[in-house]
């Protein structure tokens, strides 16, 4: 498959044309993605009550392929009912993420018996008899709860609440699998775990850093933001393994100029090791402090541990730094330079930084270095992680978490008159770990794919198998509904964002609460996620509690809990009236007062970790998407920007297919500690660092071990340490 020089462009403009023709017209599509509904896909904010296609600053048209995609998905026809007796159990196994998406929305419950080979459609009221009368039979501190980042605050909000009243902690979302190491960092360093800016002050910076991320391919919207960036005069740093064609040119659709002409995003492209980041993030500190640009007032009048922290840069030597970097003193020193001139920064990252054993400490460092210089506590700079889906932030806003903070968990008790449970709850692996050990029972998963999110994909099966009952509620097949299998599994079909009955709201990654009216239905069977999780409340609990589930159904209702319980979400309380979107207090940092204890700002030293080091037959791995995809969900199988046309691939540069005495283009045996993949075709990829190597998530999840940041708990997808072996070639004409 031929590599295009660009992203975006009139690639994604035939992309749009072709999904509008597939979806019974451009109107239709049109019509759909003009709703007042906040965009399915990542959290930059598109859509709500200024409509469809509008950006939290009134930028307009903003979409993305992304965006379009999932609005497509929703558009399907639905799975019929000969669907299920058609296609068993071993045939849905041999199904890829893409031919499983394509099946067509859900639109009736269906049940996978024990032994049986066949998922069978079942009533509602049938499902709903099964999964009360499992949970009131089992003791609740034997149940996990999963919540995705697709979920409205409100869905989200009545979930935990439910789960928390039935008696369990074990209430988690899929952060834990992708951003919770940014939280964690964050909050360690500056007192909240989200940006500390708006989307405007993005646009007015003139240097961002991109680390650790691919938002041409996973945030296009972001993209727009890039460009005027560039156009300005401003700059883009860009840190990657792989030198992304989407970060290196950008056509920008809506821009007839960068159309035509293209838009330079990276003005530097730097590229270390996997898992160098920490390394060459501390680098450029040190080389700063050598320049004497750092704040000193700044540092001494709102950071704690300063003079520690400078102390450590001070004795760290550069050879050390080099090394576990993989970059050289000349690069690191041309990046402090750039960010000593800069006088409004932002620093964002993605899964780059988080999917590491040292994942917070890499976004620690980063929170390091804005604050060396002051870019924390004033507009038009500050630290920006990218999250990956649409109201993930909300989700954890929501208390999805497996801790309540205190303040909401004081509360609940006092404004409704509750008794909440104290027990320590479970993080995401943590509640796989337990079920593959039989120590739980039952797991109930709104939305998302979490065995597809897992590591060690054969022991995600396990963990499932080990289970009596899973729900699931989701609008599309996954490889759960396939792999993810407890002795009874059970999958409700949902209404999607934009046909839910009632309004409903979401947060995007700029702590901007999004409201979204829903819409009519596409499918006769669907049910909304609140009136589901309200009528198995209501069914388990009946009147243990003082909350009144079936009133619960109301989404108002909800909201207004919301306001009362959820610090910063009081305007929450007349959303319905108003149709006012809203800042939520507390987060965006244009003043220099943090909401850490002290009210300060934190620095963190580091003990740099050494970065994984190469046997003569090995390479370090890392996962990745495909332009195709969003999170685990496989849109396409190709690869436009990378010019890959298929996902059984292993991307190696021709450095390294050399060195290992490989071909391109034959097929090999990939191992790491904890699984294999037969068959995997070598192909040849300039654009990575050599020493490193990618293959496409979900996929590639058989090979990656269940390692875990200390901190965060966050698995390790980055820097898996593979070999690569060649079948016993066959002499030609043997048999």
């Amino acid at each position: 498959m031929k590599k295009v020089k660009s992203g975006g462009g009139w690639p994604a403009i035939w992309y749009t044309l072709r999904k509008a023709r597939e979806m019974g017209g451009v109107w239709k599509l049109w019509k759909a993605m003009r709703t007042k509904n906040a965009c399915k896909t990542c959290a930059l904010g598109m859509g709500g009550q200024k409509g469809g296609m509008v950006n939290e600053i009134g930028g307009f048209p903003e979409v993305c392929k992304k965006s379009l995609q999932a609005m497509a998905a929703d558009m399907q026809g639905g799975i019929q009912p000969e669907f299920w007796s058609t296609y068993s159990l071993a045939q849905l196994r041999k199904f890829s993420p893409r031919e499983l998406e394509a099946c067509g929305r859900l639109v009736q419950p269906v049940l996978l018996r024990a032994g049986e080979d066949y998922y069978e459609p079942i009533s509602w009221e049938a499902a709903y008899a099964k999964i009360v009368g499992k949970l009131r039979a089992t003791s609740a501190d034997d149940t996990f709860w999963y919540f995705s980042g697709r979920s409205s605050n409100e869905a989200g909000f009545l979930l935990q609440l439910f789960a928390r009243l039935y008696g369990t902690n074990n209430v988690n979302n899929c952060s834990y699998y992708c951003h919770q190491a940014s939280g964690v960092g964050l909050q360690s360093s500056i007192g909240t775990g989200t940006a500390t800016l708006i989307l405007d002050d993005v646009e007015h910076a003139d240097l961002v850093f991109v680390i650790g991320g691919n938002p041409a391919s996973n945030h296009p919207r972001l993209m727009t933001t890039l460009r005027h960036v560039r156009n300005r005069g401003g700059k883009v740093v860009v840190i990657n393994t792989i030198r992304e064609t989407g970060l290196v040119n950008f056509r920008v659709p809506s821009s007839p100029w960068s159309l035509l002409f293209g838009t330079p995003i990276a003005s530097t492209y730097i590229q270390p090791h996997v898992g160098g980041d920490l390394a060459l993030l501390t680098g450029i500190a040190k080389r700063v402090d050598e320049m004497g640009a750092q704040h000193e007032q700044f540092l001494a009048e709102h950071c704690a541990g300063g003079e520690a922290w400078l102390a450590h840069l001070r004795a760290t030597p550069w050879e050390e730094l080099v090394v576990k970097s993989g970059v050289s003193r000349a690069e690191i020193d041309d990046l402090a330079e750039q960010y000593a001139a800069a006088k409004n920064v932002v620093f964002s990252w993605t899964m780059g930084i988080t999917h590491h054993i040292h994942g917070v400490k890499s976004v620690q460092a980063i929170a390091n270095l804005a604050l060396m210089r002051g870019m924390v506590g004033r507009p038009q700079a500050g630290l920006m992680p990218i999250r990956g889906h649409s109201n993930i932030q909300g989700i954890g806003s929501m208390g999805v978490t497996p801790k309540l903070k205190d303040e909401i968990f004081q509360r609940l008790e006092a404004n409704f008159g509750l008794q909440l449970p104290t027990s320590k709850g479970l993080d995401t692996l943590a509640c796989m770990e337990d079920s593959y050990a039989g120590r739980l029972k039952v797991g109930f998963c709104l939305g998302g794919n979490l065995y597809g999110s897992n590591p060690d994909a054969a022991f995600a099966e396990a963990a499932f198998a080990e289970l009596d009952t899973v729900v699931y509620l989701n609008t599309t097949l996954n490889t759960g509904h396939a792999y993810g299998l407890a002795k009874e599994t059970i999958i409700l079909p949902v209404l999607a964002r934009d046909e839910e009955p009632q309004p409903t709201t979401q947060e995007s990654m700029f702590n901007y609460v999004r409201f979204s009216d829903g819409g009519p239905r596409r499918h006769a069977g669907p049910q909304s996620e609140v009136e589901v999780i309200a009528t198995i409340a209501q069914g388990v609990l009946e009147n243990t509690t003082p909350i009144d589930w079936q009133s619960m159904q109301d989404t108002g209702r909800i909201r207004a809990a919301i306001a009362q319980v959820i610090p910063g979400f009081e305007k929450m309380a007349t959303i319905d009236e108003t149709k006012q979107e809203f800042q939520i207090g507390g987060r965006t940092f244009h003043e220099a007062r943090f909401s850490t204890p002290s009210g300060r700002a934190n620095l963190h030293c580091h003990e740099l970790p050494v970065l994984a080091g190469l046997g003569e037959s090995e390479l370090r791995l890392m996962t990745l998407r495909s332009e195709g995809q969003f999170n685990t969900v496989v849109y396409e199988d190709y690869d436009l920007y990378r010019g890959i046309d298929r996902r059984d691939v292993i991307l190696l540069h021709p450095d390294d297919i050399a060195r290992l005495k490989l071909t391109a283009g034959e097929r090999v045996t990939v191992r790491s500690e904890v699984g294999e993949m037969p068959n995997i075709l070598v192909t040849p990829f300039e654009s990575i660092r050599p020493g490193n190597a990618a293959m496409y998530y979900p996929e590639a999840n058989l090979l990656v071990p269940r390692t875990v940041d200390g901190d965060s708990k966050t698995p390790a997808f980055k820097c898996v340490i593979i070999t690569v072996e060649v079948p016993a070639r066959v002499p030609v004409g043997a048999t």
